[in-house]
C-alpha cells in the first residue's frame, strides 16, 4: 500500500502516520476489552505490558514488510497484507518462545487479528475513495494499458509536461526510448516519483501474463525458485498427511453416499499431465454417471454447463469443490501440490499443446488442487478460454512465492462459499 505521492480524498488513509496511529489504537483494543470483562486479569501488569510491546513490535515490522514489497496497484497492491503481518507476528512469536519470555496468547492473537482487519480495511477504503492517476510515456507498447479500468491514464504529450496531479509514471522500459524521455524518467525516479514498467504494471492490474513470449520471473530465469519449491513440497506433504487422517471418516462416508446415489465406483480416475509433463492418475469423487473413462474422447473430457451427466449429489460436490478432496492422496504421492495450475486430462493437454504456443511451460511446477486461474476464471475447456487461463497460470509461475499462495488460499475460500466457476 505504498503509493508515493498519493493525493486526493483517500490519500490520508495511505499515509504512514495514519496507518501506524490507527494500528496502535487497534493493538490496545484487546486489553481494553479484557479490562472491561475481567479487571483481575491485569494483576500481572508486567505480562500485559510485555504482550502489548511484542504486538507493537510485530505490527511495525509488518508495516515495513508491507510497504517495502507492495508497490503496484491492482493485484499486487492487495496481495501482501496477510503474508506481511503473518510473517512479522510469526517472527515475533518464535523470538518470544525461543527466548522463553512470558506473554498472553489470547491477547497476542486478538491483536494480530485486529491489526490485520485494520490494514485490510484501510486498503479497501483508500482504493474506493481515491482515483489513482498514472502518466503514460507514449513510446513502445503503451496502448495495452489504456483499456484497463481502475486507473485514470494520462498519455503524456512531452517530457516537460506538468505531472503534479499524478501518482506514478509508466513506460515500456524494454523499448528503445528517446534520449529526452530517458533523461526525464531518471529525473522522475530521483524526485521519488514511482516509475513502473508497462508490462509489469499490466500484469499487476490483470493478474495475467501475456503469451507473446515466455516471461522470466523476478530473478531473470524461467525456472521458479527451487528453495521455495522444496519447502512448499515438504509443507504440502505434511498438511496432506494431517488432512488425510482428520478427514478419513468423512471421506469414507461421502464415498458410501456417492455409491448409493448412483451405480459405479465412488472414485473417478483419470490420466492427466503433471509436473514436468509426466502423466499421472488423478483421483476425484465421481460426480457424473459412470462410463468408460479409461480412454476418454476429446468431447467427453470437457465438462459443459448444466452437463446432463452430472448426478444429483455431484452438482453439490462440484459447486463446493468437495469432489477434489481425494487428490490429497495425489499430494501425498508427490504428484500434486495444494496450490498450482490445475492438471488437465491427457487428451485435452495434447490438444492444447497443438493449438497454443508455450502451453507445456505450465508443467514447470506441480499442478495444484486449487490455483490462480481457478479463483479468477473458473472452469474452462475451449481453446480461446484456455488461452486466457494460461495468462493466469503464467502469472502464477512468474510470481511463484508464498505471497501469491496466501492470496489464492483466501480467494479459494471465497470461491467455495460462492461456487464461482463450477460446472
Amino acid at each position: 500500500m505504498r503509493y508515493a505521492g498519493v493525493r486526493g480524498v483517500g490519500a490520508g488513509w495511505l499515509r504512514l502516520r495514519y496507518q501506524i496511529g490507527g494500528a496502535l489504537i487497534v493493538t490496545l483494543l484487546p486489553f481494553l476489552l479484557l479490562w472491561g470483562y475481567n479487571p483481575k486479569a491485569f494483576v500481572n501488569l508486567d505480562l500485559v505490558l510485555a504482550t502489548w510491546a511484542y504486538g507493537v513490535a510485530a505490527m511495525l515490522l509488518g508495516v515495513v514488510l508491507l510497504r517495502s514489497i507492495s508497490q503496484y496497484p491492482g493485484v499486487e497492491a492487495s496481495a501482501y497484507t496477510l503474508p506481511s503481518f503473518g510473517i512479522s507476528y510469526g517472527i515475533m512469536l518464535l523470538t518470544v518462545i525461543f527466548a522463553r519470555l512470558s506473554y498472553s496468547r489470547i491477547l497476542l492473537v486478538l491483536g494480530f487479528v485486529l491489526v490485520l482487519v485494520w490494514f485490510m480495511g484501510i486498503h479497501v477504503i483508500a482504493v474506493r475513495r481515491q482515483t489513482f492517476s498514472i502518466g503514460v510515456v507514449p513510446e513502445g507498447d503503451y496502448k495495452v494499458l489504456l483499456p484497463l479500468s481502475g486507473v485514470r491514464w494520462m498519455v503524456l504529450q512531452s517530457p516537460d509536461q506538468d505531472i503534479s496531479g499524478l501518482h506514478a509514471i509508466t513506460a515500456d522500459l524494454r523499448f528503445d526510448l528517446s534520449a529526452e524521455w530517458d533523461r526525464k524518467l531518471a529525473d522522475y525516479a530521483l524526485r521519488g516519483m514511482p516509475v513502473y514498467h508497462t508490462k509489469h504494471l499490466a500484469e499487476s492490474m490483470t493478474g495475467m501474463v501475456q503469451l507473446e513470449h515466455l516471461s522470466e520471473n523476478s530473478f531473470g530465469t524461467l525456472s521458479p525458485v527451487s528453495a521455495f519449491m522444496t519447502v512448499k513440497h515438504v509443507g504440502d506433504w505434511i498438511i496432506a498427511a494431517i488432512a488425510a487422517i482428520v478427514l478419513a471418516p468423512a471421506l469414507i462416508i461421502l464415498a458410501i453416499v456417492i455409491r448409493l446415489d448412483s451405480p459405479g465406483s465412488p472414485i473417478f480416475r483419470q490420466t492427466r499431465i503433471g509436473y514436468r509433463g509426466a502423466p499421472f492418475t488423478v483421483y476425484k469423487f465421481r460426480t457424473m454417471v459412470s462410463g468408460d473413462h479409461g480412454t476418454v474422447a476429446l468431447d467427453a473430457a470437457k465438462t459443459k454447463s448444466a452437463d446432463a451427466r452430472i448426478t444429483r449429489i455431484g452438482y453439490f460436490l462440484r459447486k463446493s469443490r468437495i469432489d477434489e478432496l481425494p487428490q490429497i492422496f495425489n499430494i501425498l504421492k508427490g504428484e500434486m501440490s495444494w496450490i498450482g495450475p490445475r492438471p488437465e486430462a491427457r487428451v485435452l493437454s495434447e490438444w492444447y499443446e497443438g493449438e497454443i504456443p508455450f502451453y507445456r511451460y505450465r508443467h514447470i511446477v506441480r499442478p495444484g488442487l486449487t490455483g490462480w486461474a481457478q479463483v479468477n476464471q473458473g472452469h474452462v475447456a475451449e481453446v480461446d478460454d484456455v488461452r486466457n487461463k494460461l495468462y493466469f497460470d503464467f502469472y502464477y509461475i512468474k510470481s511463484y512465492s508464498p505471497w501469491i499462495d496466501f492470496l489464492i488460499v483466501g480467494k479459494t475460500i471465497q470461491t467455495i462459499l460462492t461456487g464461482f466457476g463450477a460446472k
